[in-house]
C-alpha cells in the first residue's frame, strides 16, 4: 500500500530531471547588448588671462623690455594662457588701467610693474577681491594681492668689486632713476663693492626722477664724466649711459666704463661695459600662473606670498635663479677685463689674497649657497655721516633691506 502511494511522486520527480537534464543543454539566448552611454560632453578647458602694467615702453631695453621678455615666454609656453598688457603708464594713472583691465578685459591676474603703482594696486584688490594682483618691487599684500621681486643687490656689489678696481680716478657715477629703496639698496651695495677693493673710492648719484628718460641719463652721464668719473653704473631703462661710455672710451680718448642694466646691453658697449645685471622674469611669472592655474594660490590665501628672487633662487629651495651677472647671458664678466680684474689683488680676511676677478667667483658661489655664507649688506657699515648703521658680524633684515632710506659711507648724494 505505501509503494502504491510513493509511485506518483517517483514517476514526477523523473520526468522533472529529464526536462532539467534537456535544458541544461541548450545554449542560452544572449541578451542584446545596451545601447552605448552617451558620451560626456568635455568640460570647457580652465582658461586664465593675465595682464600687465608697464611703467615705460617695451623698447626700452631696460627694467619694462625685461618684464615683457617673461610676459612672452609664459605666453608662448601655456596654451591655457593668455597675456596682454599696457605700456608707457605713469604712475598717476596707474588706477584707469588697472579698473580697465579687470571690468571691460575681464582679467583674472593683473601684473603691475612699478614701485609705485603699489598703493593703487592694493586699493584695487581690495575693490576686486575676486582677481589676482601681484605687485612687483613693493611690500604691501592683501588676500588677492602678492608682491615679488627679482633683486640686484647682490649683483650690483659683484659690479661695485669690478668698478673699486678699475677705476683709475677713483671716481665712480651712477645715474639714478628714483630716490626709492630698491634703488637705493642698489648703490648702497654697489658702493660697499667699490670700497671693499679700493677703500677711498666714492660714489657720485644723480638723480633723475624718471624711469624713462634717455636725454636727462645722457646729460647726467656727461655731468658726472666732467667731475672725474670713469667708471658709470645706472638705474634708467635705456643703454643710453652704456652709450655714453663707450663714446668717450673709442672716440674721445677718455676710457669710461660702464655696467648694463636688467637686459643685455653688452652691443651698446663692446669695449667699455664690463659687466652688468640680467633677469629671467618669466621664470618667476611661470611659477606664480601656474599655482594660480593649479588652484594651489586662491584669491584668498596671497597676504604672505612674496617671491624675493637672488642668485640663490631665493622664493623657494631649489627655484632657479632669476638673476644673474653680465652684460649678456652666460656672459659674466666682458673678456677683455678679464686680465685686469686679475691683476688686482686684496686681501679677504677668511680667503687671503685673491684677484679681484676669483673674488667675483667666490662670491656668486657664497651668495648662491643655501646657508648665504656672505651677503653684501653685514658690518660693520656705517652711513654717510659716519654713523654706525650695522654692527660687526650683525645682517640687514629683509624689512631693512626692503625699505632702506639712507646711504652708506662713501656715497656722494642725498638718498631722498
Amino acid at each position: 500500500m505505501r509503494k502504491h502511494l510513493l509511485l506518483p511522486f517517483i514517476l514526477l520527480a523523473m520526468a522533472l530531471t529529464l526536462v532539467l537534464s534537456a535544458c541544461a543543454g541548450l545554449t542560452p539566448t544572449p541578451a542584446a547588448p545596451a545601447a552605448p552611454a552617451a558620451p560626456e560632453q568635455p568640460a570647457p578647458a580652465k582658461t586664465l588671462k593675465a595682464c600687465y602694467v608697464y611703467v615705460g615702453p617695451i623698447g626700452d631695453l631696460g627694467w619694462t623690455h625685461a618684464h615683457d621678455v617673461g610676459r612672452r615666454y609664459v605666453d608662448d609656453r601655456y596654451d591655457w594662457l593668455e597675456t596682454t598688457y599696457v605700456e608707457s603708464v605713469a604712475e598717476s594713472d596707474s588706477p584707469r588701467f588697472i579698473d580697465r583691465f579687470v571690468v571691460e578685459e575681464k582679467c583674472d591676474v593683473v601684473f603691475t610693474t612699478s614701485f609705485g603703482y603699489m598703493d593703487d594696486t592694493l586699493k584695487a584688490a581690495q575693490k576686486y577681491p575676486d582677481t589676482f594682483f601681484v605687485h612687483v618691487s613693493g611690500y604691501k599684500r592683501a588676500p588677492n594681492m602678492a608682491t615679488m621681486m627679482a633683486d640686484f643687490y647682490q649683483i650690483y656689489y659683484l659690479n661695485g668689486l669690478m668698478a673699486g678696481a678699475l677705476t683709475k680716478s677713483g671716481k665712480v657715477g651712477y645715474v639714478g632713476a628714483h630716490p626709492i629703496p630698491e634703488v637705493v639698496r642698489h648703490i648702497n651695495a654697489f658702493t660697499i663693492g667699490v670700497r671693499e677693493v679700493n677703500p677711498n673710492a666714492t660714489v657720485e648719484v644723480r638723480w633723475l626722477y624718471s624711469w624713462y628718460d634717455p636725454a636727462k641719463a645722457r646729460e647726467a652721464a656727461e655731468s658726472l664724466i666732467a667731475t672725474g668719473v670713469d667708471v658709470l653704473a645706472f638705474t634708467e631703462d635705456s643703454p643710453t649711459v652704456a652709450q655714453v661710455a663707450e663714446e668717450y672710451t673709442t672716440q674721445k680718448g677718455k676710457p669710461v666704463y660702464s655696467f648694463g642694466h636688467y637686459s643685455p646691453m653688452a652691443q651698446y658697449g663692446p669695449e667699455s661695459m664690463i659687466s652688468g645685471q640680467l633677469v629671467n622674469w618669466g621664470l618667476i611669472y611661470e611659477d606664480i600662473l601656474t599655482k594660480i592655474y593649479l588652484g594651489i594660490y586662491t584669491t584668498k590665501n596671497l597676504e604672505n606670498v612674496d617671491y624675493w628672487a637672488l642668485l640663490s633662487g631665493g622664493w623657494q629651495l631649489g627655484a632657479p635663479s632669476a638673476v644673474e651677472l653680465g652684460g649678456d647671458f652666460g656672459v659674466p664678466v666682458n673678456p677683455k677685463f678679464e686680465s685686469a680684474l686679475k691683476a688686482v689683488k686684496v686681501n679677504e680676511p677668511l680667503l687671503g689674497e685673491i684677484s679681484v676677478y676669483d673674488l667675483i667667483f667666490k662670491r656668486i658661489e657664497q651668495m648662491k649657497d643655501p646657508a648665504l655664507l656672505f651677503d653684501p649688506f653685514e658690518g660693520p657699515i656705517n652711513d654717510q655721516k659716519g654713523t654706525l648703521r650695522i654692527k660687526e658680524r650683525q645682517r640687514l633684515s629683509y624689512l631693512e633691506i626692503t625699505t632702506i632710506d639712507w646711504f652708506v659711507e662713501g656715497v656722494i648724494g642725498e638718498p631722498k
